[in-house]
């Protein structure tokens, strides 16, 4: 269960992978689009994964809902605002966010500049309505390829003071990370911080090379980190933080099952790994429920819980003043009378 004397964080998530399916019905209708259903049952089955996905890349398939009613600025700018929203509902005290301006913009043939202004434009306004706590992480899209991300690297730097991270997401399987040295040398120029997707449908060495060549302060997902003791060794010791996704680790059968998951082996490794959702609107999930159903099948105990929260505290892109403040903020609520 979450920990209430401890803030709830969520370092991993895609907002272009978290819109409603309300939403998606609303666009489909405002833009005449061609959806497979007009209703919420009906369209739930071809945007929700229901049986593990062959792969990372037949779970991205399910995107194409998604990305589909981004038709313009407006909609983008509105499913990030929903973004927030949806955290504060979920009781969350702050939250990383994350986009790739390139994905959200190819189905309609948008200008990957005005997608990332629609997006810091919906996340300000979330924050002011909402009273929230949220950065944002830019996304290389790496299935396109290192010239297209040199592009959308471009767009997410006419940006680049409402952003705290690159992450570089898609195909890590046929575009390994050393094609994209020079982007992240960038954003470091930038002064962003650096999270990357490894060791998902690569080995260790993906990983490896992540840290030392892409300057990767945390890592997203890290699940073939266990067949490197001595990697192992040096994420704890170093801090490197791990976004654990229990959920999507399993409908993209990149592990069989919750059981095999190595978030266990991490935690009591000593790595700061964490739990996050990723995708909740393809996965039909939220935080709570990575925290009350997926870590329990897990094999976490209530004391490998409570880390994994503490760990998205210790690693998110936050000063110390700012994790300082989110502490208080939990305090203050706990006892405040009418928390009592």
């Amino acid at each position: 269960m979450i920990e209430p004397d401890l803030p709830l964080i969520e370092l991993h998530r895609h907002l272009d992978g978290n819109v409603r399916l309300a939403t998606i019905l609303d666009l489909g209708r405002e833009h005449n689009l061609p959806l497979p259903a007009w209703d919420l049952d009906g369209l739930r089955p071809h945007v929700q994964v229901t049986d593990p996905r062959p792969g990372v890349m037949a779970f991205i398939a399910k995107f194409e809902w998604l990305t589909g009613v981004m038709v313009n600025y407006d909609a983008c700018r509105r499913i990030a605002y929903e973004n927030v929203e949806d955290a504060k509902r979920e009781g969350m005290n702050y939250i990383e966010l994350r986009f790739s301006p390139w994905f959200m913009a190819k189905a309609h043939a948008l200008d990957p500049a005005g997608v990332t202004e629609a997006v810091v434009e919906g996340i300000q306004a979330g924050r002011r309505d909402f009273s929230m706590k949220v950065n944002l992480i830019g996304i290389l899209s790496r299935t396109y390829g290192p010239a297209t991300a040199a592009k959308e690297l471009r767009a997410l730097s006419s940006q680049r003071e409402h952003i705290v991270a690159l992450d570089l997401a898609g195909d890590e399987a046929n575009f390994p990370g050393e094609l994209f040295r020079e982007h992240f040398r960038t954003a470091r120029d930038n002064g962003w911080h650096v999270t990357v997707h490894a060791g998902e449908s690569a080995g260790a060495e993906s990983i490896w090379q992540a840290i030392h060549e892409l300057g990767a302060e945390r890592i997203g997902h890290a699940l073939r980190a266990v067949d490197d003791p001595t990697l192992m060794d040096y994420m704890a010791e170093q801090r490197i933080g791990v976004e654990s996704c229990l959920t999507s680790n399993v409908q993209t059968s990149c592990v069989p099952d919750y059981n095999s998951h190595p978030l266990r082996r991490f935690l009591e490794a000593g790595i700061p790994a964490t739990l996050n959702s990723d995708d909740p609107g393809i996965s039909g999930i939220d935080l709570h429920h990575e925290y009350e159903v997926s870590a329990p099948k897990a094999g976490l105990t209530q004391a490998h819980i409570r880390q994994a929260q503490a760990n998205a505290l210790e690693t998110a892109f936050l000063t110390e003043g700012e994790k300082r403040s989110l502490r208080s903020q939990v305090s203050s609520s706990r006892l405040s009378p009418a928390a009592c």
